[in-house]
């Protein structure tokens, strides 16, 4: 049974969500996409095998966790998140980054390298160096209108995300229009702040983590090509292209929840199937 809690971290409070694994090793710690709360990312955790323990948490601003005093960077989250393992109980853990939150997850990979066992980047790229999106696509991110307008979510929802919400854009409602997990929107503008000059290519080399890196093959945000580059610059990197759009981590749980499961689980961390 998910446990949620309110932990205090270097200054902030942060609303957190613990799913109990059923046997030992390091928790999978998911860090969510631009505006989304923890509350987002349920449909994926169901799916993750019960022996693996889930950590989720809302970015300071995002969801249950208060707009932070002063902006902050992804070096600077990523201390956060360090520090939100220790209080927690954990030394080592495994790191999960859907979209922005992949730019998180390849930070702590590469600021905690004995800590950060394995990496799955999920629909994201390198940051600011990286195949862009078209200026439609990049217009419609730029505030989080879709996150409390379920009828602008829904229109926009076929071009912005691909995948199954081309076909069924009613979900979008579901899927990104909750009333009770929406932050306020100065906590938006600062997860778009975090990310300006950021980029990760320089670093990608130096990563040495087996890494998956999953990829829609219709993901008008994040072109497919980016997931092509990261797994030829990472060292230890598998690609799986799965179809659905931008958002199939969520759509296409019960597909990816086993694939990654595996991925974690086995001893080398390459039991993932292969596609590309």
């Amino acid at each position: 049974m998910t446990t949620f809690l309110r932990v205090r971290v270097l200054g902030h409070e942060v609303r957190v969500a613990v799913r109990p694994g059923t046997a030992p090793g390091p928790p999978l710690v998911l860090c969510n996409g631009i505006g989304a709360s923890l509350d987002l990312l349920q449909p994926f955790v169901d799916e993750v095998d019960p022996r693996i323990e889930v950590v989720t948490f809302d970015v300071p601003g995002v969801g249950g966790s208060p707009v932070p005093k002063v902006p902050y960077n992804f070096a600077l989250l990523a201390c956060l998140v360090a520090a939100l393992v220790d209080r927690l109980g954990y030394d080592r853990f495994d790191a999960l980054g859907i979209s922005w939150g992949g730019g998180l997850a390849q930070q702590l990979a590469f600021q905690y390298p004995r800590r950060c066992r394995r990496l799955v980047l999920v629909s994201t790229g390198t940051g600011m160096l990286m195949v862009p999106a078209r200026l439609s696509v990049l217009r419609r991110m730029l505030t989080p209108r879709r996150y409390r307008d379920p009828a602008y979510a829904k229109a926009i929802a076929p071009a912005l995300y691909g995948g199954q919400m081309r076909r069924r854009p009613d979900e979008a409602r579901h899927v990104l229009y909750e009333q009770e997990r929406l932050g306020p929107s100065a906590g938006y503008f600062l997860q778009l702040l975090a990310g300006v000059g950021w980029s990760s290519l320089p670093a990608l080399p130096l990563i040495r983590q087996p890494t998956l890196v999953l990829a829609g093959n219709d993901d008008p945000v994040i072109p497919l090509v980016n997931a092509r580059i990261l797994r030829a610059l990472l060292p230890h990197a598998t690609l799986h292209v799965f179809d659905d759009g931008h958002l199939g981590l969520l759509t296409s749980a019960d597909e990816l929840g086993p694939i990654v499961s595996r991925f974690l689980i086995s001893p080398d961390g390459e039991n993932a199937p292969r596609r590309s």
